[in-house]
């Protein structure tokens, strides 16, 4: 048996992990080794979703940390999602205890569309 345990743990965004899994598959298509179909799955998804280069991803999470009701996992749901409009934006607070203003809504808009 096989025992793995996690040296470490960090959220990153989608942009993020679609750097490291193309970064994965370059290595293998060097190696001249296949990747497994949940590799490829994986691969497929973050190419597809993603909407920022990675370093944009993180500095859009670091600008949106600065802001006051802001923590690190809807920060990071925000930047994968790139939400544009107010409803979208709700969509992700919608399991807080708190609402947000119209006001604290248009400054969350208005970083995601600096980085889009």
């Amino acid at each position: 048996m096989i025992i793995k345990k996690v040296m470490s743990e960090e959220l990153i965004t989608l942009p993020e992990v679609r750097e490291t899994l193309n970064a994965i598959r370059e290595d293998r298509e060097k190696a001249g080794q296949e990747l497994r179909y949940e590799q490829k799955r994986a691969v497929e998804h973050a190419n597809k979703f993603s909407k920022v280069g990675a370093k944009e991803s993180r500095d859009m999470v670091n600008e949106l940390l600065t802001l006051e009701k802001m923590k690190l996992d809807i920060a990071i749901k925000i930047a994968n999602l790139c939400p544009r409009s107010k409803d979208e934006l709700r969509a992700i607070y919608a399991k807080e205890r708190f609402t947000l203003n119209d006001a604290e809504l248009k400054n969350i808009l208005d970083i995601v569309a600096k980085y889009l």
